[in-house]
């Protein structure tokens, strides 16, 4: 017969272990979306534009570390469709990605549901439909993810919070768009450019009150310089990563990327401009917001505030004073900075050199060489089934390769748990923007001209910032640090949208012989077959 204080004893304990469960499980949101067409006039001219939910842009998603999210996408477009979580790491799960190498698109008048987690992750990201060219459309929202209230931000809770989606816009249809690259012809230059889906908006606030202010990139080729009359920007955040909170009057944005600052309302009481315009092209273009003062009767005025005179090297130099804040700390209650990831030895090394041949009597855009096409079937599928004729390893080299440029569906092989180093070697004179779905890496040098291994020595390998974008000016070179613990099959891909849609990419398939669940979950129930896998 049990003891009763020893029963009392176990029932205190069943309790604690239930109570720890219940709060150990992450908290299910619930989202429907219908995504439509629309007609709406964001530069004043009247053309189709992709809503979701009726609303351009999208709805923000709005929440909480390692919150589940359970998305079910309901597509009426009469094409194709699919969204991606930029910057959002999908950790063991590349069956969600939303690219076309991971999922079969969603048919017209059909859908999907999405199920995942921002694992481990705080800070400021994107969505933004993957599909043929509908990113010139819309379908694109903020995607903010919030600390848990036991790990703190480092910086005071902000009196609120503002999010802006920059970027520059097209006035012709994303189909005609999309006709102009199949014929073999680049796009012309944007019309404009929009803040939060408009040419003009305004964002209030109490005089001397910190606000918080999200910003993102989301346009289609163009670098984009953000300025707030009269106001400094304290940078707190980039993708993820908490930065040493250095000050700034201009920041340059590059497309795909995402930052946070801190404004202090320290001016006296009027509006000010707020401005975005384009960076390292010969006609600027510029949306201007306004930052209204709750207490203000004085409208805006004056000249808008000037963007940098000096042109890459400015922002080259700009980019290397962003920097790890290495006492903050990250999603988890551990710090940042405990992973040395200077001191780990490298796996292998990948340089990838870009090119824009013309193949077949057409503009293309290639990878070492190779320029890449989508298959019929998406290559995860083809990975998990064993189907032969999708894509071959190797069918993209880990060094930049001579003689003419092939098309091809490029994979290429990585094993789970290297380390290696990337180097984006830019031999074009425009600026690129490159991404990796599925992680976070270390951007750890920027140069002028051909990389070389002496290179090395100028390797931030102390307090670089981890991030998913990273840009490559003219004639430069980027490096990056990657540790791959994600098992799947992982895009790497321009976030220029021309070059993603004409060949700029291609995909990593990051492999564990061992089929394990702790590597990566299995298929999803719900998962569209498409193209060979509709047999199985």
């Amino acid at each position: 017969m049990v003891k009763p204080i020893l029963l009392h004893l176990i029932c205190v304990a069943l309790v604690i272990l239930c109570g720890y469960e219940v709060k150990a499980e992450n908290p299910y949101r619930f989202y429907t979306w219908t995504v439509t067409n629309g007609t709406l006039s964001p530069l004043g001219v009247p053309q189709q534009v992709i809503l979701i939910n009726g609303q351009f842009p999208g709805p923000s998603l709005d929440v909480v570390t390692n919150d589940n999210i359970v998305l079910n996408l309901i597509n009426k477009l009469d094409q194709p469709f699919l969204l991606t979580w930029n910057g959002i790491k999908q950790r063991k799960n590349s069956w969600q990605d939303g690219v076309l190498g991971t999922n079969c698109p969603i048919p017209p008048n059909s859908n999907y549901t999405y199920q995942f987690q921002p694992k481990d992750q705080i800070g400021s990201y994107t969505y933004f439909p993957s599909t043929l060219f509908h990113k010139a459309a819309g379908g694109y929202g903020a995607f903010n993810v919030y600390s848990r209230p036991r790990i703190p931000v480092p910086y005071p809770n902000p009196d609120g919070d503002f999010t802006l989606l920059v970027g520059d816009w097209y006035n012709t249809s994303h189909k005609i768009l999309q006709q102009t690259l199949d014929s073999g012809t680049s796009l012309p230059f944007p019309h404009g450019v929009l803040i939060n889906g408009q040419a003009h908006a305004t964002f209030s606030g109490d005089q001397g009150k910190t606000y918080r202010f999200r910003i993102s990139n989301v346009g289609l080729s163009t670098t984009l310089n953000f300025r707030i009359q009269g106001h400094t920007m304290k940078l707190v955040e980039v993708e993820g990563s908490h930065t040493i909170q250095n000050i700034y009057d201009t920041l340059d944005l590059h497309v795909g990327q995402s930052v946070t600052v801190l404004v202090t309302l320290n001016q006296a009481p009027k509006d000010y401009y707020i401005v975005a315009s384009t960076r390292f092209t010969e006609n600027v273009l510029s949306a201007t917001a306004v930052l209204h003062y709750t207490n203000s009767h004085t409208p805006v005025s004056g000249p808008l505030p000037s963007p940098p005179a000096l042109q890459f090297q400015w922002s080259m130099e700009q980019a290397r004073t962003y920097r790890w804040n290495l006492t903050a700390n990250a999603a988890r209650p551990n710090p940042q900075g405990s992973f040395h990831y200077g001191k780990i030895t490298t796996t292998k090394s990948i340089v990838l050199a870009t090119s824009a041949p013309l193949i077949n009597g057409k503009r293309r855009y290639a990878v070492n060489g190779v320029s890449y096409i989508n298959a019929d079937t998406p290559l995860k599928l083809a990975d998990y089934f064993n189907i032969p004729g999708v894509f071959s390893l190797n069918s993209i080299q880990t060094v930049p390769s001579g003689g003419a440029a092939t098309i091809a569906t490029s994979v290429m092989p990585a094993s789970l748990h290297d380390f290696i180093e990337v180097i984006f070697q830019n031999n074009e004179d425009a600026m690129q923007s490159w991404h990796l779905d599925g992680y976070d890496f270390w951007v750890v040098g920027y140069g002028s001209g051909q990389w070389a291994a002496e290179k090395r020595g100028t390797y931030n390998l102390v307090d670089a910032l981890t991030r998913h974008t990273a840009q490559v000016y003219p004639n430069s070179w980027t490096a990056i640090l990657v540790s791959l613990d994600n098992q799947g099959m992982w895009n790497v891909r321009s976030a220029i949208w021309e070059r993603q849609y004409l060949g700029q990419q291609f995909y990593l398939r990051v492999w564990n012989p061992v089929k394990s669940l702790a590597n990566e979950y299995d298929i999803p129930s719900n998962a569209l077959l498409c193209g060979k896998a509709a047999r199985h």
